[in-house]
């Protein structure tokens, strides 16, 4: 049996990830001092026949380097978990969260359970338009000297960064210094094949574009695309319609291809879903067919037209376009299946010749011979749709059921808007400026094919659109989507409709609005999956205890030194919380209580937790007995609070491990936090 005593507090200062990779793949490129020595690394690359470049094209801004150690800085705060929520009966069986906290710090608290895990990320963060209320604010306290030595910068560029931070800036270099490090840890979330979809305006695209080509790699961009939000902002004298969405993959050299659906069909299917169980007439059926498409201007190229038979069964035409007789004549005649005349349109040629028709018709198992005769008269042959004469063009057609997807476009538009769905669900009041629809979302969400069990993160809620677009997408197609969803506690306008309302932070909307939206999912009969997950846990980051963690350089008369062991109960719980996440167990995840004896401790999987106080040589022989005797208890992990364990007791446990007989060969590593 190997048991070790490790002292670990794991919140003390800052570390670098970067450097923790090094010292583990090339120990050699370190002295005995733990000293990095660069042409000894220059040396390894060199065998590697690189081309070892002096010069590249890079980002720089002031704040930089900051941004960088708060990227490797340990959380400061806790993790809190809102008991009496989650166990209400729509919750506590939930996958899905809403974490309340300033996102940097929940990032950091994720980065170890969540870690290659993350199947989608979409983030909505602040444009910097200058009226978008982004400052730059940050509360961490650092001394010049400080930072200079923490960030290896000199003093002068030290103190110009810590005046910036603290001046609430929403320059560039603020709003770069503001997005680094979310987005450096969100990348370690995302699984190898991963995504990231980034909402942006034109006030920051192209620094955004650097930023994400330095942290996720520009070899992993896919692609710009251009959002048609369809309501118009007066911008510099021009009418602004549209929004950025950079695309970006954890790793390009997985095979991805994005794949939407035509706009329309699904809200097609839904509603002759409905007017079947409804058993509307075939003529009323094709009418509210017909207003859908209409009312939401649906693109041209699926056009409804008599699109139900008898058994409800969709069939669309897609409609042809041609070129001007200037370049094709009219050199092809097509003839009418009934009227046998040529179809002919004045000063227009045909794109397809009459062969290339009979192919598309043979394709498809269609003859021409077989004539249909529709409910206005027109005629189907096989694959292509003829007017009631000859004097329309025909149009090749397809059933909508053999309609497959395609790729996703460059160009967006969706009908929807997000911010008439939110005044749906809030009775008529908006409480956010141009929140984005759950459509948007969903045609992301469907385009990485994202059906059972992916995780959603979306770090940016606002509104809770990924949360509801999440859930009501599970619902459409039985899907098993999870979705994380974070949002600063930040307080609404005091003269706002919303604080009137009672909500007094944005957080308090984006709870109601994720509530309200699984209310209005699961009365929908229509859409609810039975294995639909409309409820959510609620977590928060909560300050660390008075004192703790503190370094005390010089201890002053009178000063009180932080005591662990006159937590609370419900502060031990926050602790744990904070503990399993960093040990990399979800936030979902129960912990079950464990007896030793009369003493509780905590565990899931192999990590064991004792947290309480009265941990006694009986609790110690209990422990010693279920290691050598109960097959199912093979920790590798024993997790001390050091506060509740005086040093003449953690003598004895481990004196205790490593005499006992140890049948399973267990190892087991006892690890002290303070």
């Amino acid at each position: 049996m190997r048991t070790q005593i490790l002292s670990d507090n794991t919140d003390t200062t800052a570390n670098s990830t970067q450097l923790a990779i090094l010292k583990k793949n090339f120990p050699n490129c370190f002295d005995k001092n733990g000293a990095f020595v660069p042409h000894k690394m220059m040396e390894i690359v060199g065998k590697s026949d690189l081309d070892l470049s002096r010069e590249s094209y890079s980002l720089n801004w002031l704040g930089k380097s900051y941004a960088r150690l708060l990227a490797n800085e340990n959380p400061q705060t806790l993790l809190k978990e809102d008991k009496e929520y989650n166990a209400k009966e729509a919750n506590k069986n939930s996958q899905n969260i809403l974490i309340k906290g300033d996102n940097l710090e929940v990032l950091k608290h994720l980065k170890n359970a969540y870690s290659e895990k993350i199947k989608m990320i979409y983030i909505d963060p602040p444009y910097n338009t200058g009226n978008d209320g982004f400052v730059y604010n940050d509360d961490r306290k650092f001394t010049a000297g400080q930072l200079s030595k923490l960030a290896g910068i000199e003093l002068d560029e030290a103190k110009r960064i810590l005046e910036f931070t603290a001046s609430k800036s929403n320059s560039h270099s603020a709003w770069l210094t503001f997005m680094y490090p979310r987005l450096y840890i969100a990348r370690e979330l995302l699984r190898e094949d991963g995504v990231i979809f980034i909402s942006i305006d034109e006030n920051e695209i192209a620094q955004l574009k650097m930023l994400c080509d330095e942290v996720f790699g520009e070899e992993n961009f896919i692609e710009t695309i251009s959002w048609n939000k369809r309501i118009p902002k007066n911008d510099k004298g021009i009418g602004n319609i549209h929004e950025y969405i950079l695309l970006y993959v954890n790793n390009s050299k997985i095979k991805h291809e994005f794949m939407m659906r035509k706009e329309g069909l699904s809200d097609v299917y839904d509603l002759t879903e409905q007017l079947k169980k409804k058993k509307i007439s075939l003529e009323d059926a094709e009418k509210q067919v017909k207003m859908l498409y209409k009312k939401n201007a649906y693109d041209r190229g699926i056009t409804l037209y008599n699109s139900l038979d008898d058994t409800y069964r969709l069939w669309g035409k897609i409609n042809m376009s041609w070129p001007n007789a200037e370049t094709f004549g009219s050199r092809y005649e097509i003839l009418h299946p009934m009227t046998k005349k040529p179809v002919k349109i004045p000063d227009r040629g045909w794109r397809w010749t009459e062969d290339t028709f009979d192919k598309a018709a043979k394709r498809n198992n269609g003859k021409y011979e077989k004539i249909i005769t529709l409910h206005d008269g027109s005629f189907r042959c096989g694959k292509i749709w003829f007017a009631q004469d000859e004097k329309t063009q025909p149009s090749s057609i397809t059933y909508l059921d053999d309609v497959n997807d395609f790729l996703l476009r460059s160009i967006l538009s969706t009908k929807s808007d997000g911010g008439v769905e939110v005044e749906n669900l809030f009775e008529g009041k908006s409480y956010f400026s141009y929140p984005k629809p759950t459509k948007l979302i969903q045609t992301l969400l469907n385009s990485i094919n994202s059906t059972q069990n992916d995780l959603i993160l979306d770090f940016f809620a606002g509104s809770g659109t990924t949360a509801h677009a999440v859930m009501a997408l599970n619902a459409q197609d039985g899907g098993s989507r999870r979705f994380i969803t974070v949002q600063i506690d930040e307080p609404t306008d005091p003269k706002s409709e919303a604080r009137k309302a009672g909500y007094e932070t944005i957080f308090d909307i984006t709870k109601a609005r994720i509530e309200k939206a699984a209310a209005k999912i699961k009365k929908d009969e229509t859409l609810v999956s039975l294995e639909t997950d409309t409820g959510f846990k609620i977590f928060q980051t909560t300050p660390l205890f008075e004192g703790y963690l503190e370094e005390i350089d010089d201890l002053e008369e009178g000063q009180i030194l932080f005591n662990g062991s006159d937590l609370s109960d419900e502060q031990l719980g926050t602790l744990l919380t904070t503990w399993k996440t960093y040990d990399g167990i979800a936030l979902t995840e129960e912990l079950s209580p464990l007896k030793f004896g009369s003493y509780t401790a905590y565990t899931y999987g192999k990590n064991v937790y004792c947290m309480d106080k009265d941990f006694s040589s009986e609790a110690l022989r209990a422990l010693i007995k279920a290691l050598d005797e109960d097959p199912t208890f093979q920790p590798s992990k024993l997790v001390l609070f050091g506060y509740n364990f005086d040093s003449r007791f953690l003598r004895e446990i481990a004196e205790g491990l490593k005499s006992y007989k140890n049948k399973k060969s267990i190892e087991l590593d006892v690890v002290v936090r303070y």
